[in-house]
């Protein structure tokens, strides 16, 4: 088994990341509002929250894609555009380039200017590390979605990341899917990487997260370990959300 390779020694750590008083407006709407929070390293942080609460636009912000309406974002005293080369973010539904599963891998190293010398050895240990090694040449479009989604952690993987952003990662996936994508999810921890991931599946949040940060009308009302967070809610909205009402 393939452990991540070190953090580059040019690579300055970038947690904690720090939130204060985020918000972000669309069409006059306000979708997060007042957002505080800082995050630290060590195991996973599950996002939870309805449709709406606003996972991905916090994720979104933290990794630099779009810009806080007001409010400031810091990974470590940086912006998260300067710390982006430290991240890698997955997304629910990846998106696979026209090529092989290996040349998808061997592209994103490219992006980042990894020598060309560098490149194939990083993309055999990530399709292995992945479970991937034997479609290696199979065209990335016709792999199933499971497999799609393990080629994007794969991509992840190559980049030597020290924080994964996971966005719904196996929300469209059948049970096999999820138990593959989690063992990978898992590794990743394991060996350091700080995983922030976004899901409405409970029982997921139960397996992955040391804590839970739950979000609603894009704010954070809730911040527990998940054993706490499910056994005891402190808010009426996390309550209804843990017994499966539906909440707005």
């Amino acid at each position: 088994m393939f452990l991540l390779p070190d953090v580059p020694s040019d690579a300055a750590a970038i947690l904690p990341l720090s939130m204060s008083e985020v918000c972000y407006d669309a069409a006059g709407v306000r979708l997060i509002d007042r957002l505080s929070i800082e995050i630290g390293g060590g195991a996973p942080t599950v996002v939870l929250g309805p449709n709406g609460a606003g996972k991905t636009l916090f994720l979104r912000l933290c990794h630099g894609l779009i810009a806080p309406t007001s409010g400031s974002i810091l990974w470590a005293g940086r912006s998260p555009g300067a710390a982006r080369r430290e991240q890698a973010m997955v997304f629910q539904r990846p998106v696979m380039l026209r090529r092989s599963a290996a040349a998808n891998v061997a592209y994103a190293l490219k992006l980042r200017r990894v020598p060309r010398r560098e490149r194939r050895a990083r993309v055999a240990q990530a399709l292995e590390w992945t479970g991937l090694a034997e479609v290696a040449q199979r065209p990335a479009q016709v792999l199933s979605g499971g497999e799609q989604q393990r080629l994007a952690f794969a991509r992840a993987w190559a980049l030597r990341p020290q924080v994964l952003l996971l966005d719904e990662p196996t929300a469209s996936l059948d049970p096999a899917a999820v138990h593959a994508v989690e063992q990978v999810i898992a590794k990743f921890a394991a060996t350091g990487v700080k995983v922030i991931l976004t899901t409405q599946d409970l029982a997921q949040a139960r397996r992955l997260a040391s804590e839970v940060v739950f979000l609603h009308a894009g704010r954070v009302l809730e911040r527990a370990c998940t054993q706490d967070f499910f056994a005891r809610p402190a808010t009426p909205e996390a309550a209804a959300f843990v017994g499966g009402e539906l909440i707005r």
